[in-house]
């Protein structure tokens, strides 16, 4: 195949990939509308006058679960298949950039941006392999048809050979183990932000707005995604230090990218350190976790487009 049919074959994947996840994002969006809790009381809530002996009793109304017609879980079945069709697509468009670059597809912005895609779906999908998270495909399809928007409207550039500081084994090293971060990173602050959403719901009487697990079981999520990123994240670190010293001579500069870098450990450590410490359990750890993954966003786009640095080679 030539050049210019891999060249469109991968463009084609990756805007076929937009067009499934698209599907999928209305598909969850009909299946999160119907999980809404049904305003107003039901029979279950309205209080009830019991007599225990010669005492009456006003018992404690209770609260239904949040519910969902066989529509919402058609809906969810339907988003969930669409999403496995969209990383497949998108997968296969990441592949045959590499096959048209000659080399692993990470040697810009437009390349880092598909395969950080399919690594936000990629850990969605696993996690999904192991329980029903169909309740957050809307939170995860979102940021992903986001970032591909952004790749191939703003950062798309045609392949090209790398730049001496990318030609290194240490590249797929390296940002591997970025690209699988970015995904669990964006999974956490979805389940993070969710728990503040129910955390605040409880607090006011409710089971919650939506069909989605208590606040508590959303943290515990977060708290278990992060603590198997957080020691990739300072692999991935390290990593970098390393082919920084071979490829500029020092292994740390505070170049603004391994500044954020350094940030964002920070404060991904802070929340697993708050996560111990019983007095910042709760929404402020999730705020952590949030504040973790926008300075990983800021250091993913942000300095790569707006600041010049040792790491300007990004071809936008």
């Amino acid at each position: 195949m030539s050049a210019t049919a891999l060249a469109g074959a991968s463009n084609a994947a990756v805007y076929a990939s937009m067009l499934t996840l698209t599907l999928a994002m209305v598909a969850f969006a009909i299946s999160f509308a119907s999980g809404r809790r049904r305003s107003g009381l039901t029979q279950s809530q309205v209080p009830v006058v019991a007599a225990v002996g010669s005492t009456a009793v006003l018992t404690k109304p209770t609260l239904d679960a949040p519910t969902e017609d066989d529509a919402g879980r058609k809906s969810a079945n339907i988003g969930m298949s669409f999403t496995w069709l969209g990383f497949v697509l998108l997968l296969v468009g990441v592949v045959l950039r590499g096959v048209w670059a000659g080399r692993v597809p990470w040697g810009n912005m437009y390349e880092f941006s598909i395969s950080a895609a399919v690594g936000i779906l990629g850990a969605f999908l696993i996690v999904s392999l192991r329980r029903d998270v169909r309740w957050l495909g809307l939170f995860i399809v979102i940021p992903t048809l986001l970032t591909l928007g952004l790749a191939v409207t703003v950062l798309y550039t045609e392949a090209a050979q790398l730049v001496p500081a990318l030609k290194s084994y240490w590249l797929v090293i390296h940002v591997a183990a970025a690209i699988i971060c970015a995904g669990a990173f964006t999974l956490a602050a979805a389940t993070a932000s969710l728990s503040l959403v129910q955390a605040r719901a409880e607090r006011r009487g409710k089971v919650g707005v939506v069909k989605v697990p208590s606040a508590e079981k959303l943290r515990t999520l977060t708290y278990r995604i992060l603590a198997f990123a957080f020691p990739l994240w300072t692999f991935a670190v390290v990593a970098g230090a390393i082919w920084a010293e071979n490829a500029w001579g020092r292994y740390w500069g505070w170049d603004p990218k391994e500044t954020w870098a350094f940030i964002t450990w920070v404060i991904f450590a802070a929340y697993l350190h708050a996560r111990s410490t019983v007095g910042w359990r709760g929404d402020r750890a999730s705020w952590v976790a949030i504040a973790g993954w926008a300075a990983f966003i800021i250091n993913y786009f942000g300095v790569n487009i707006f600041v010049n640095s040792l790491h300007s080679y990004s071809g936008v």
